[in-house]
């Protein structure tokens, strides 16, 4: 088993009587079912369906204060405390950013001898493992209290893009995606029977009309690997935008029916120059139009 310390995860905490029901109605998880032990993944958007950031969140146990904490990205841990102690109006909660003295552990290919506290699932891939919520200082105390080799972030980085999972600012830039386009819909990041959500109208029209045209698909390399950003090309027609990757393996966010003819046509897809692969080419068919019940 693995483990590492991921300096570019930061924490928040929502705290008070009224925390769960206030962050309900704001993020797209299902706050309700949240309890100590158990995180879901969610995100913030804007009024217009976008990512302001997205994020695991689990209940802290009664022995470290109660409340919600938020493993986010550390870079936006900042703006997501300011965006919810914006909404909070008269809500009985505390909003608190904590990264400057905790942070996030990942652990995968194995089972957790012990199961420290503030440790949960991660919630959109099983094969991703766990997440443990410490400070930096503790890591190598933590990896050989669950069993594992303390490694560095670059392996996690390298087994997430392995398996599928986009990363914002790398993959997708926040402020500019929707939820669909980021997969958050396939990774557990979206209730669709929960309640109303900052958001939620957008999101629910492009669930239920089909009309997510754009999503991020895992792609493989041959060769060198492209640069983060550039444009991904099907002949001289820009199809999107190469995202992060490591080994043989990268994250694309492709416009999905634009790729699938060029493929049909025999066209072969290349960013920066460099020939890459669709992973599954069924990732590029559009869902089902579904209905509302």
């Amino acid at each position: 088993m693995q483990a590492a310390f991921l300096p570019d995860r930061g924490v928040v905490k929502v705290s008070g009587d009224g925390a769960r029901n206030f962050l309900n109605g704001l993020v797209t998880a299902d706050v309700t079912e949240i309890k100590p032990g158990l995180g879901r993944f969610g995100a913030l958007l804007t009024p217009q369906g976008k990512i302001i950031v997205d994020f695991l969140i689990t209940e802290a146990p009664a022995g470290h204060g109660d409340g919600f904490l938020f493993d986010c990205p550390r870079a936006l841990a900042q703006t997501l405390a300011d965006k919810l102690a914006f909404y909070k109006l008269r809500a009985k909660v505390k909003v608190e950013n904590l990264s400057d003295g905790f942070g996030v552990m990942a652990a995968w290919d194995g089972e957790l001898a012990v199961k420290p506290d503030l440790t949960f699932a991660d919630p959109r891939d099983p094969a991703l493992g766990w997440r443990i919520l410490a400070p930096e200082e503790l890591k190598q105390k933590v990896a050989d209290l669950i069993g594992a080799d303390l490694v560095d972030s670059d392996a996690y980085e390298v087994h997430r893009i392995a398996l599928g999972v986009p990363r914002g600012g790398l993959d997708f830039a926040y402020g500019d995606a929707f939820p669909h386009e980021t997969n958050m819909d396939r990774l557990n990041g979206i209730d669709f029977d929960k309640g109303c959500y900052v958001g939620q109208e957008v999101v629910s029209r492009m669930q239920h009309r089909g009309t997510a045209r754009t999503r991020t698909v895992k792609v493989l390399l041959d060769g060198p690997r492209p640069e983060t950003g550039v444009s991904i090309l099907a002949g001289d027609k820009v199809v999107g935008t190469m995202g992060s990757a490591a080994g043989t393996a990268g994250l694309a966010l492709i416009r999905t029916d634009r790729a699938a003819d060029a493929l049909a046509a025999g066209l072969s897809l290349t960013a920066g120059g460099l020939a890459i692969r669709v992973a599954d080419p069924k990732s590029l068919q559009s869902a089902e139009r579904q209905t509302v019940a």
